[in-house]
């Protein structure tokens, strides 16, 4: 059986890493009586898959696992299980079945939904004046590890939310998550002239792209 749990990332837990969640993940579906598949050879390794890794210091209400299942465990109060057996900060929202037939989770995102809220920086009228400029621009070069890319090309939506209760700008960011193409919002920031080590930033959706497009 495979199954597909949907679930949020807070509070400490947003500074524990990609592997290091696996390995939660782990002890968390044999705390919760699961039977996990693991795959064949030398090192079997749990047949498990997030959608995508999350950069250290975000957090997210949106998070995905697929894990294979050895036989048919009963889905009623596996929720609940679930959160019973997770460390604080990781909180279950939705597990359903999927058809075993489906894509890996990695191949159909083709985007994801950012909100940063920014707790220090320029005026409002500054930062709206950025955003404009940085919309209007035709290209923005970058180098990520060595490598020369366009930010402009990940960014698909880039706009002002509603400030929080505190009053704190808040901004949205809608960024390519494509193999090789993927936008990072920290660098969508440093391009504003905003420092992330002022803000905080939440994934808040996946985007995927239709199961039976190649």
């Amino acid at each position: 059986m495979r199954i597909r749990i949907t679930f949020a990332k807070l509070g400490a837990l947003r500074y524990t890493g990609h592997l290091d969640l696996h390995r939660i993940w782990e002890r968390t579906a044999r705390r919760a009586g699961l039977a996990l598949a693991y795959s064949r050879g030398f090192h079997p390794q749990p047949r498990m898959q997030l959608a995508a890794a999350l950069p250290l210091g975000f957090s997210s209400r949106c998070e995905l696992i697929d894990m294979r299942i050895d036989g048919n465990p009963e889905l009623d109060g596996l929720p609940q299980r679930l959160q019973q057996s997770v460390p604080p900060g990781l909180e279950i929202l939705q597990v359903e079945q999927i058809d075993e037939k489906n894509p890996p989770l990695q191949t159909r995102i083709v985007s994801a939904e950012y909100e940063a809220t920014l707790f220090d920086g320029p005026d409002q009228t500054a930062l709206a004046e950025r955003l404009s400029t940085l919309l209007r621009a035709a290209n923005l070069p970058r180098e990520r590890r060595g490598k020369a890319y366009d930010l402009r090309s990940l960014i698909d939506a880039l706009e002002w939310l509603e400030p929080d209760a505190a009053g704190h700008p808040r901004l949205f960011m809608r960024l390519a998550a494509r193999p090789g193409a993927t936008g990072r919002p920290e660098e969508v920031l440093d391009a504003l002239g905003i420092d992330f080590e002022a803000t905080r930033v939440e994934r808040s959706r996946f985007i995927f792209k239709d199961p039976e497009t190649p």
